[in-house]
């Protein structure tokens, strides 16, 4: 009778174990957009609301980056494999491919806006501190979180982030999320 308990309980555990890290799934990472904010009302800006749509497609995409890197060729960290729910995607750094991001948060969630994603790598890990000063030193990044350059027109109502196995994406949206 203990002989079979103690079976049984190592099972569980050693399960509960396994179940446990086969999810490979990210997490909505709060602090990425808590620090984005902090900066943004450092530089006089107001902070942008938290959406769940973009949030979403954060989470899709760090994960899609990080098991289906793309093409390390012409495709670069904006683009989208075909290797999901979603349309592939090359986004080349001359941004004629720019509409198939755009619209990845009305292909994937109810949010009805374009959204406009910042995207950095760091090895194995990457915080939102981290992430904020990598985008700090890349000034088209550094544009588009405080607005500046050929952004200042535009007012983000929607922010979504998350990070994974180092990767780290930020979604800036106009329309509000209405969830």
């Amino acid at each position: 009778m203990l002989k079979n308990s103690v079976f049984i309980l190592i099972s569980i555990v050693i399960a509960g174990f396994f179940s446990c890290n086969n999810k490979i799934q990210p997490e909505i990472e709060n602090d990425l957009v808590d620090v984005i904010n902090q900066y943004r009302i450092d530089n006089g800006l107001p902070a942008i609301p938290e959406s769940e749509s973009l949030n979403f497609v954060a989470e899709q995409h760090v994960y899609d980056l990080a098991e289906n890197q793309p093409d390390k060729g012409e495709c670069n960290m904006h683009s989208w494999s075909d290797k999901g729910s979603w349309t592939a995607c090359c986004y080349t750094d001359d941004h004629a491919q720019a509409q198939c991001m755009w619209d990845k948060p009305r292909e994937l969630t109810s949010y009805q806006g374009d959204g406009y994603e910042i995207a950095s790598y760091s090895g194995e890990n990457i915080s939102g501190e981290e992430a904020l000063s990598v985008w700090k030193t890349s000034e088209p990044h550094h544009d588009v979180i405080l607005n500046k350059d050929i952004w200042e027109d535009m007012e983000w109502n929607a922010i979504g982030a998350a990070t994974y196995k180092g990767y780290a994406v930020v979604w800036f949206g106009t329309e509000p999320d209405i969830q």
